[in-house]
């Protein structure tokens, strides 16, 4: 079976956020199991040098946007196993930002027309190709207009990957012809709401949707009971409920090697679920006395590693409760490491006003406002539990994280959230879980997570089984994912 994955950002190479992380890790997971995947990505000029020199020329040939002819040129490298490609145009990539240009529309046209044109160059013939998110999201559409006629591309199936349905390519309907180059007929493919949406276009132009969590999918196709009145999906939820039969959720893996504290080489001490309590013990003393905080084992150290925002991933929520006498009534420590995104006016309210909560309980709060992925290491092995509470999580790698490193998450029971922690009132569980968006019902799992600690035996057990749980691609979401490949194209892939 042959796939290519098509994404606008892929590690090594580039990487804004958890599409790079997937796009790196699960076709290195599929090709171990006998699929024949591979990778394109577009060949931004910020990519390092260091990558670049094992780079190589394939070719170069002319494709149109709409009525524009733009030079193609093809890289090819092979990383751990899996074959890139990379999409090469000046005039759209050798910029310094990946997204935030004023012409994305035409940038990511080009793009996806050049992924379809290179296909029979290169003399790679996919059963499936599986696009993510809106900047490869017309695929599928060209796919279905254009190229499924031709007998070279007939077979081809296309699948659309939802990292987060919150982000849909909305444009003018200026950018319909000029642009897109699409005929008339082709306006109720993509248009919504009187606009063109590419994920939309996307969305009934692919033979299945995937989004990256099984609750995601029932939230944003309204499936999904939620008392916080949310749109998970953003606008589209009446369109997605009719297409709930090509809707699947797969969870995400992870790459359990890169998220390893017995190889991390930014801990103070690296450990194992078997010797977790002696590395710990030493991260956290380290991390108390590089931040200020009063140095003791024994207190609980609670952490959060964000974006500071208010909605999504529940900040105000982790204010209210700190507010509300948490902090005077137990004892414990609070460090932070975030940043709001620029622009977002409420974010950089919330940065004062954890920056006023440190000032308050000097000595047990640290709000570092930034990023310094050594630090975010550091925190992860130091914590012992890990706050949560977002409003929505497509799937979310922070409680993951959290896990693998022994930080117990307290998570609110949405999204990948709700499929990756379960509460530990049984005994079974690996972490702490609250359903309502709510600070008393947040307050409340935050009081169970701090009673547990106390019982020193019951939670080194509940650790440890935190840490020796398997969210590798290997462990069954690649399986998953082949299964539905398969399902496709009606074959069966022996291993």
């Amino acid at each position: 079976m042959k796939v290519l994955y098509a994404a606008s950002e892929a590690r090594p190479f580039v990487a804004s956020g958890g599409l790079a992380d997937v796009a790196g890790s699960l076709p290195q997971s599929l090709v171990r199991k006998g699929v024949d995947c591979r990778v394109v990505i577009p060949l931004y000029s910020i990519i390092s040098d260091e990558l670049r020199a094992n780079i190589k020329f394939v070719m170069e040939f002319e494709i149109y946007v709409a009525w524009r002819s733009r030079s193609c040129v093809v890289y090819e490298s092979v990383y751990n196993g899996v074959t890139y490609y990379f999409i090469e145009n000046d005039y759209y990539f050798a910029r310094d930002t990946l997204y935030e240009e004023f012409d994305n529309a035409e940038r990511f046209a080009f793009f996806c027309r050049a992924v379809l044109e290179m296909l029979p160059r290169i003399d790679f013939k996919p059963d499936v190709i599986n696009a993510n998110d809106w900047q490869a999201a017309l695929i599928p559409v060209y796919q279905n207009i254009y190229y499924s006629k031709n007998e070279w591309y007939s077979h081809i199936k296309t699948i659309i990957t939802i990292h987060n349905i919150a982000f849909q390519g909305i444009y003018g309907f200026d950018i319909f012809s000029d642009i897109l180059g699409l005929p008339d007929w082709a306006v109720d493919l993509i248009e919504f709401n009187n606009n063109i949406n590419f994920l939309k276009g996307s969305m009934q132009a692919a033979d299945t949707i995937i989004t990256v969590s099984p609750t995601y999918a029932k939230e944003i196709a309204g499936q999904h009971v939620d008392n916080t009145g949310y749109d998970f999906g953003q606008g589209l939820t009446p369109f997605l409920n009719q297409e709930m039969w090509k809707l699947s959720g797969i969870i995400n893996g992870v790459d359990m090697d890169a998220i390893n504290p017995s190889k991390d080489k930014h801990l103070y001490a690296k450990y194992r679920a078997t010797t977790f309590q002696r590395g710990k013990k030493i991260n956290k003393l380290k991390l108390q006395e590089r931040l200020g905080l009063n140095v003791s084992a024994d207190v609980p150290m609670i952490s959060m590693v964000t974006r500071i925002d208010a909605m999504q991933k529940g900040c105000q929520l982790v204010l209210d409760v700190m507010n509300s006498g948490l902090l005077d009534s137990h004892d414990f420590q609070f460090v932070l490491l975030g940043s709001a995104a620029d622009g977002d006016g409420e974010g950089k309210y919330m940065e004062e006003a954890f920056r006023q909560l440190e000032s308050r309980y000097k000595g047990r709060v640290v709000a570092y406002i930034g990023f310094v992925p050594e630090l975010a290491q550091k925190i992860y092995a130091a914590s012992d539990i890990y706050l949560m509470p977002s409003k929505y999580e497509p799937c979310g790698l922070s409680q993951i994280i959290a896990l693998k490193y022994g930080a117990i998450p307290v998570v609110r029971e949405t999204g990948g959230l709700a499929d990756t922690i379960t509460d530990s009132l049984d005994g079974l569980g690996n972490g702490f879980t609250f359903r309502g968006y709510n600070a008393d019902d947040f307050h409340n799992a935050i009081e169970r997570a701090l009673q547990g600690y106390q019982d020193r035996k019951g939670w080194n057990l509940l650790t440890q089984r935190a840490m020796e749980r398997d969210f590798s691609w290997d462990s069954g979401p690649a399986d998953e994912y082949i299964k539905l490949y398969e399902g496709l194209i009606g074959e069966t892939t022996a291993e």
